[in-house]
């Protein structure tokens, strides 16, 4: 048995897991995709407890940390960002097993 690691990185609207996905990221361990950040329209789940539910492992909460006065209102990077993982079985030889979808 051949196990390796998918990870998706879902930023959310706000800090909570049930906030709706603004941005994310998939990155496969596996070598059978290439996704790259923003290559669909559609998030692969609507909000993080979607992910949950589909099997995916919670391993990374965003920090919380209020802005400084007086920058309440600034434009930055996207600070709701949550990392999962899943572990793929690849079998035994590359390409033996299709691992499941998002």
């Amino acid at each position: 048995m051949t196990v390796r690691q998918q990870v998706l990185v879902l930023y959310l609207a706000t800090s909570g897991l049930d906030a709706d996905v603004v941005g994310w990221s998939l990155y496969d361990g596996t070598a059978r995709t290439s996704p790259t950040t923003g290559d669909g329209d559609e998030p692969p789940y609507t909000s993080g407890v979607h992910a949950l539910r589909d099997g995916w492992r919670l391993f990374q909460a965003a920090q919380l940390i209020p802005p400084y006065p007086g920058h309440e209102y600034d434009v930055s990077f996207l600070k709701h960002e949550f990392f999962f993982e899943r572990l793929v079985d690849t079998g035994s030889e590359p390409g033996s097993e299709t691992p499941p979808g998002p």
